[in-house]
């Protein structure tokens, strides 16, 4: 017999997206999928990230723009967990205005809920401090776009 998780409902989807911030993101590699740890936020529902202009994912990236975006939240017993995998292409944001709200929240969310040691994933300082995550510098923002979710959640007890 099969047994299958449970499905999330879009609430439950949703109320995950939005309450976590940091998700994986798996991209096409050449011999091997290339997956990597990201800080997001959402703006009208959709998933905004910030990019370093070197490295493996640039690269990947403008070869390939699909990608499948993972945000999970579990229990470290795991007794309790919901996964959401979203699949979708990637865009580099290029209207000022929409960059710099992703940038101004992400810097937000830094101050308020992160270590300055993950600065070093966004390629800055960790001594300079989440200001040092500005509009001034020349940050690539991508948006998530033509998505599809789906989420599984930890089956319930009764």
């Amino acid at each position: 017999m099969v047994v299958k998780l449970p499905l999330m409902e879009k609430h439950e989807i949703d109320s995950l997206i939005w309450n976590r911030r940091l998700c994986r993101i798996a991209f096409r590699g050449t011999d091997y999928p290339y997956i990597a740890p990201f800080q997001y936020v959402v703006i009208n529902n959709s998933l905004y990230f910030h990019f370093t202009d070197y490295g493996k994912k640039m690269r990947l990236l403008e070869k390939d723009n699909r990608v499948c975006v993972e945000i999970e939240d579990l229990k470290s017993d795991l007794s309790e967990y919901n996964f959401v995998s979203i699949i979708g292409k990637l865009r580099i944001v290029d209207d000022p205005n929409e960059r710099k709200e992703a940038i101004n929240l992400m810097a937000e969310d830094g101050r308020r809920n992160l270590s300055t040691n993950f600065l070093t994933a966004h390629g800055l300082n960790r001594e300079d401090g989440w200001d040092s995550l500005s509009t001034e510098k020349p940050l690539i923002i991508v948006r998530l776009e033509a998505v599809k979710e789906i989420g599984v959640k930890s089956p319930t007890t009764q």
